[in-house]
């Protein structure tokens, strides 16, 4: 079997969005000390390749802890948007290039190539987002969750999150960010899991997403 991390790494000083404190990782219990090493995490909810609900957008939205574990494994597929360039958009055409494991799949995970900026100032640029159409395409589909190798499903000029909003208004969806290394997976079907922290009330979590083939 074939296993492949699509998950950074969580660390201190580490990409966050703009405004957002990063994670501090404090030495709680040592070897020295106590026998044992343990840390106390403090971070925010959002940090590093992470879901969001639709709680995340709307007071009585479905958390995380509400959806059923199976919401998070399932067969995805990699639509490959690196040919797009500052600005751009996502459109059908990146989805139509992988003909019809789009409907068969439970997972859109699209790959802008943007993971490569990690931990420079050029990731949080003027990445490409998807454009109405394939707004529609989702929200019409049967889809467990999209994901991104970006920091946000929106624009970060776009304050408003008009995208998160239309698409937690009408369906009940998970939306992942900060994913990594999409461009191993080619572009045909496989497997794949994001499994969030069972959190009570959760709006978002950090997951541990991976994809692996047989």
């Amino acid at each position: 079997m074939k296993v492949i991390d699509l998950t950074h790494r969580i660390r201190e000083h580490m990409p966050v969005y703009p405004g957002t404190e990063p994670p501090v990782l404090e030495p709680a219990n040592t070897y020295e000390k106590d026998g044992f090493k343990e840390t106390r995490l403090s971070m925010f909810c959002h940090t590093g390749t992470h879901m969001d609900p639709p709680a995340h957008l709307f007071a009585h939205g479905k958390t995380l802890d509400q959806f059923p574990p199976e919401q998070f494994i399932g067969k995805a597929v990699v639509i490959n948007c690196r040919d797009l360039s500052e600005g751009d958009s996502i459109t059908m055409e990146h989805i139509h290039r992988v003909g019809d494991a789009s409907e068969k799949a439970d997972f859109l995970l699209f790959n802008l190539g943007w993971d490569k900026r990690w931990g420079t100032e050029a990731y949080f640029g003027d990445y490409p987002c998807l454009n109405d159409a394939v707004m529609d395409f989702i929200i019409e589909g049967n889809f467990k969750g999209i994901g991104f190798d970006v920091i946000g499903l929106d624009p970060i000029s776009d304050e408003n999150l008009t995208r998160h909003k239309r698409l937690f208004k009408e369906k009940e969806i998970v939306n992942i960010e900060n994913l990594c290394n999409l461009e191993q997976c080619g572009n045909e079907l496989f497997y794949f899991s994001c499994f969030p922290l069972k959190i009570e009330d959760s709006a978002g979590s950090p997951v541990r997403a991976v994809a692996w083939f047989e």
